[in-house]
């Protein structure tokens, strides 16, 4: 489809980005372009799927029932439970280059914190007034606010949204499996 728009504007004369050619091809997605196409190569397009060449079926569809009593589906089967490894590596770029923005006291903080330890222990192990690392934990705060934007800690805590649908899913599985018991 991306191909097709960008062959029709060049027939045309005109100049455009990839950005545009990407921006209307998603529009043409999401309205539903393939319905009435032609394409018998598109796995998604009607005509593949009227000639029996390909098929959708849904990620909640059982795959096996395994030796338990259980039910699979794709979605089980293709879905980690782990956390994206690009999500990670984003986050610790993140955090690497706010490491470089803070002062010793507020690194000391930010490692107290990680580990588990309060910041009456630091201040102990620092020799320094509580109030005074307070004082410094908050303006710590502010500065990661600052940062990485207001809903920080809001994502921090918060599970991806596939992970929610996956636990949902096992869930309701779940109570569906012990309503039959």
């Amino acid at each position: 489809m991306a191909a097709k728009l960008m062959d029709n504007v060049e027939q045309q004369g005109k100049s455009v980005t990839p950005g545009n050619i990407a921006y209307y091809t998603m529009l043409h997605l999401k309205s539903g372009r393939r319905s009435y196409g032609t394409n018998t190569s598109d796995a998604l397009g009607i005509g593949t799927q009227l000639k029996g060449r390909s098929s959708v079926n849904s990620f909640d569809e059982p795959v096996d029932d395994g030796e338990l009593g259980e039910i699979f589906t794709v979605n089980d089967a293709l879905s980690q439970d782990t956390e994206d490894p690009a999500q990670i590596a984003a986050r610790n770029l993140d955090w690497q280059t706010m490491l470089t923005l803070l002062t010793k006291r507020q690194k000391a903080i930010v490692v107290y914190l990680m580990e588990g330890r309060t910041v009456s222990e630091l201040a102990v192990a620092l020799q320094v007034d509580r109030s005074t690392l307070q004082v410094c934990k908050n303006r710590l705060a502010d500065l990661i606010v600052e940062f990485m934007g207001v809903d920080i800690l809001i994502e921090v805590r918060r599970l991806p949204g596939w992970r929610n649908d996956l636990n949902t899913t096992r869930e309701k599985s779940a109570c569906r499996h012990e309503r039959r018991s």
